[in-house]
């Protein structure tokens, strides 16, 4: 960049302009995606797919990797405000441009790349793939798809108005494992489900404490204020970043964000579950001392049970029963196991299905489906009603590029936003109960308007569903 400060006052102004004008869906207009010149499901001619990718520490250095890996994918452009999480990246890709400031590569590049791979922590997600949507981007988002319930259903209704093709990172939406379990259910093995239970042993990081007081020096190498992006301003804390941030409100989403689109994603599909009925939690307590319960509204628990109501779909009888279990919490075991017998819960994370008929469960990213007793596994053999996709889980990125080479509408994607969307807002609607309890009054059932996007019951809660971008920081609309 420029040493000259006029020019970069310039620079600066350009950046807010753009955010807080949506200049950038005008831009859209003129500059379309490869495939639209040639008309719907043209193939670049290149057949290779230019990704810029947002955050490539960490998760995003292995999301970049696996779209390399599909043979389809040229990595153009890479993003980060931290220099030492993008280090790697940078090195395994050094033809790659890089920024710090997304919007400043969006703003110089959007002529030269396809799509856009979105791997910043969760406060950041919604507000990087709006504007690249809005230029006709394909994008990939890591779970969960946003921060907040608003943001989600903006997401999902963008992803029909600008035509691009759309995933989440939930790779194991693209495992066997979630398509043998709807076989056996659509096969009537375990009759009609009306209960499900989801664990994990997350968090494995702080949870149920305090801010910390003491400011500390930042990295030479991280531009904070970037960081923070749409957050609060707040001074930086000593190991905020990378990982810690998942337990505060201000930018995680707790254990449900963290592993709740791995593990509820199978019951979404094998169900056809969409939006919740109502949802209930009860948290794990923090205690000061012996006999002083803490509130710190800032950071989600250590532990939470949630409960959420799925109304009746084409594939159930009834209402359906999602309970959510984190922090070591899980459900009691299966009687048709034997007190040895180890299930879905080996990593720590699990689903498990009843049905009035039987049961069946799965661990991780829906891998190891099983039918209980688990005997029968290896004698049910049902028909293979849906397509599986090559490499399963790591399959899911090269899915996703083959997609954005055929175009919008020409490919299936495990994940697409019209149904990651829903999931995401989903576990939301399960942390508004959570964030509940630190209100005057909260500790209730939440009975939800999905259509108005609203508690009908306790107003005081509306207030987590879309929250106020920090000034400078905007979605446009």
């Amino acid at each position: 960049m420029s040493n000259n400060p006029e020019e970069k006052q310039d620079n600066t102004s350009s950046r807010r302009d753009f955010l807080k004008t949506g200049a950038i869906a005008a831009a859209g207009f003129m500059i379309v995606p490869r495939y639209v010149l040639g008309g719907k499901g043209f193939i670049a001619p290149s057949d290779r797919l230019v990704i810029a990718g947002v955050g490539v520490g960490g998760k995003g250095e292995s999301d970049i990797a696996n779209f390399y890996k599909s043979g389809k994918a040229e990595i153009g452009f890479l993003c980060d405000v931290d220099d030492r999480r993008s280090a790697k990246t940078r090195a395994s890709f050094p033809k790659a441009k890089y920024y710090k400031d997304w919007r400043e590569m969006f703003d110089k590049e959007h002529k030269h790349f396809d799509a856009v791979s979105v791997s910043t922590p969760d406060h950041n997600h919604t507000i990087i793939t709006y504007h690249a949507m809005q230029l006709g981007k394909h994008v990939y988002v890591q779970k969960p798809l946003t921060h907040d319930i608003y943001e989600a259903r903006i997401l999902t209704e963008a992803a029909k108005k600008y035509k691009v093709v759309t995933q989440m990172g939930n790779q194991g939406a693209s495992n066997d494992g979630t398509r043998q379990l709807s076989e056996w259910y659509d096969a009537g093995e375990i009759g009609d489900v009306h209960t499900i239970y989801c664990w994990t042993n997350r968090p494995v990081w702080p949870q149920g404490i305090q801010w910390p007081t003491t400011k500390a020096e930042i990295p030479k190498e991280l531009d904070w204020d970037l960081w923070l992006g749409t957050a609060p301003q707040k001074d930086y804390v000593d190991k905020l970043v990378p990982f810690n941030w998942r337990g505060w409100w201000d930018y995680g989403t707790g254990a449900l964000g963290d592993m709740g689109c791995h593990l509820v994603e199978a019951p979404f599909r094998m169900l056809g579950l969409k939006y919740v009925k109502n949802v209930q939690a009860s948290v794990g307590s923090v205690y000061v001392d012996e006999f002083k319960k803490g509130v710190f509204p800032e950071s989600c628990p250590p532990s939470s049970h949630i409960t959420l109501t799925f109304p009746k779909t084409e594939k159930t009888t009834g209402d359906v029963t999602l309970h959510w279990m984190d922090g070591g919490i899980e459900p009691e075991r299966p009687d048709e196991l034997g007190p040895n017998e180890k299930w879905g819960g080996e990593e720590g994370n699990g689903t498990l299905f009843i049905g009035t008929k039987g049961k069946m469960y799965a661990s991780t990213y829906s891998s190891a489906a099983t039918l209980l007793p688990k005997s029968r596994t290896a004698e049910v053999n049902v028909p293979q009603k849906w397509a599986r996709v090559p490499g399963q889980s790591e399959g899911h990125y090269g899915q996703w590029v083959e997609a954005c080479l055929a175009g919008y509408g020409k490919k299936e994607v495990s994940s697409p936003f019209e149904v990651a969307g829903p999931l995401t807002e989903a576990l939301l609607m399960a942390n508004l109960a959570v964030r509940g309890h630190d209100l005057p009054g909260g500790q209730f059932k939440y009975e939800w308007d999905s259509a108005a996007m609203k508690v009908t019951n306790f107003d005081a809660v509306n207030k987590y569903i879309k929250r106020d971008y920090r000034q400078g920081w905007t979605l446009g609309i």
